[in-house]
């Protein structure tokens, strides 16, 4: 009987996006659920509309919309979480960041967005039972759909069915419309080669990992570097409870170290809010029981990380202040990534019965020669407070790690500084004691 349904929704993306109004909100989901199909539709409609503003966020490849001529005149994309491909639509002057503890996306949408007009984004295909699941997007997907006036999904056979229990997919009778995309591949997110720096770090942080520990890894090389290293040990028995789904937890569980044993809920269930990455994270995730995809409310809840033995956070940074402020999504003013889950995660871990937050970053940046500190005085101004000095536990780079709970603000400042760069180490003492927080026995 649902077929019957499907039939009758179904249509061509040109008909589809012709719901779209001037001045609509229209909401594109996340990652690799963004459209393309219906998004290809939309741009070339794009000369007949104005003032359209469309939702989306973690883009993993430049929407059709921002191709047009003069997309600026018809548009605004509005990004829940920075990318590469955001940064440049904000660079391009038509982009726009909205921060967001990212475990209140889905409130957001159900108590505080005034409307979405119209909600289209890829889907797997249908099952028997007549729902289409989101896929490795499960984030905040419902709350959009109960939000929308109208929902259009674009089906591709190549989006992996992930189970989870709750709020993991939409009933064709709540759809209006069907599009039968082209079934692209997902966008893959390439691991990159890990650093010295990355491997120095990493093992820092490995040595503070206890067997049966749950693990939350962030995106980028340290991490990653975290999952390589936890491979190489001899850890076992970890659980998973994740923000984002990638790579690392793949190759972790087919090594022997991921089982879930040891979780205090979720046994078993490797817990996640959206994932990218290869071929190889799609093709695991895929009906499979042992990976489950939640709402992100459920995921970066403070209270429900607290729950979790010895729970491990990894994440990065983009500077470090000697206050312990953590910027990790701007620098200055210029948007990088975004708030996401990190300060949940580093409330959170540091509620869990013996567990810990690592903010993890390299000593120095910079290229051509001009090489610059991490570890700085004060924030660049105009750069975002991602996690408050109050809430930092674990700090590490390449020359150490310091846990900051506890300490007064000379004594941050001394050990922060004793594991930046050495090349900047007499600078930074030199700023410590001109804003008061050096003792001289520091020296």
């Amino acid at each position: 009987m649902y077929y019957e349904e499907y039939h009758r929704r179904l249509v061509a993306a040109e008909e589809a996006v012709r719901t779209v109004k001037s001045g609509d909100w229209v909401d594109y989901g996340i990652c690799v659920g963004h459209p393309v199909a219906t998004d290809r539709a939309l741009a070339a409609r794009m000369g007949e509309l104005s003032d359209v503003k469309v939702r989306g966020g973690i883009s993993m490849w430049m929407p059709a919309i921002c191709t047009i001529p003069e997309p600026a005149r018809h548009f605004t994309w509005n990004s829940w979480h920075c990318t590469g491909v955001d940064r440049k639509i904000i660079d391009l002057g038509y982009g726009y960041y909205s921060p967001m503890r990212y475990s209140e996306l889905p409130r957001f949408y159900r108590e505080n967005i005034d409307k979405v007009d119209v909600a289209m984004f890829q889907v797997a295909s249908m099952d028997e039972q007549g729902y289409f699941n989101f896929g490795p997007q499960g984030s905040h997907l419902a709350a959009v759909c109960e939000r929308a006036d109208t929902v259009i999904v674009e089906v591709n056979r190549n989006m992996p069915r992930c189970l989870g229990g709750f709020e993991e997919g939409i009933h064709v009778t709540q759809v209006d419309y069907i599009v039968e995309g082209d079934n692209p591949p997902l966008a893959q997110l390439k691991s990159g080669e890990l650093t010295d720096v990355d491997r120095k770090v990493a093992q820092m942080i490995v040595e503070e990992i206890p067997n049966g520990a749950c693990l939350q890894l962030g995106i980028g090389g340290m991490p990653n570097a975290v999952g390589t290293l936890i491979g190489e040990s001899n850890l076992k028995d970890l659980g998973v409870h994740t923000e984002m789904y990638v790579d690392a937890f793949v190759d972790l569980t087919e090594q022997g170290r991921i089982n879930g044993s040891k979780k205090n809920i979720d046994r078993f269930r490797q817990t996640f809010a959206f994932g990218a990455g290869s071929q190889k994270l799609y093709d695991f995730v895929h009906d499979n029981p042992q990976v489950m995809s939640c709402p992100v409310d459920y995921i970066n809840d403070v209270r429900r990380v607290a729950m979790l033995d010895n729970f491990i956070s990894i994440n990065n940074a983009v500077e470090v202040d000697l206050f312990g402020q953590v910027s990790s999504e701007s620098s200055g003013v210029k948007q990088i990534s975004g708030t996401g889950g990190q300060l949940d995660f580093v409330m959170g871990a540091y509620l869990s019965n013996g567990g810990k937050s690592f903010i993890c970053l390299s000593s120095t940046y910079g290229k051509c020669g001009e090489t610059r500190s991490r570890i700085v005085p004060t924030l660049t101004p105009g750069s975002i407070v991602t996690a408050g000095r109050s809430c930092v536990q674990w700090v590490v780079t390449e020359f150490g790690k310091v846990n900051l709970k506890g300490k007064s603000t000379w004594e941050r400042a001394e050990a922060l500084i004793s594991i930046a760069h050495p090349d900047f180490r007499e600078d930074l003492i030199r700023e410590a004691e001109r804003m008061k927080i050096w003792r001289n026995r520091n020296r």
